[in-house]
């Protein structure tokens, strides 16, 4: 653990720092996969907004 000694003697402990890395853009597969996910997310929303609409009271 790092720490650094301050004024009085006391201690001061800090976190280890993680190794900064750069991200990668996503792949062809990556990307399909989430034009799928996206999709397949907007037809569930889609029908949960329809089953709540067609259950519900209001006219």
């Amino acid at each position: 653990m790092p720490y650094t000694t301050e004024e009085g003697g006391r201690l001061n402990n800090f976190a280890a720092e993680p190794k900064v890395y750069q991200a990668e853009p996503p792949t062809k597969a990556q990307q399909r996969n989430y034009i799928i996910m996206g999709i397949v997310s907007a037809v569930l929303i889609s029908g949960l907004v329809f089953v709540a609409f067609s259950v519900s009271s209001v006219s």
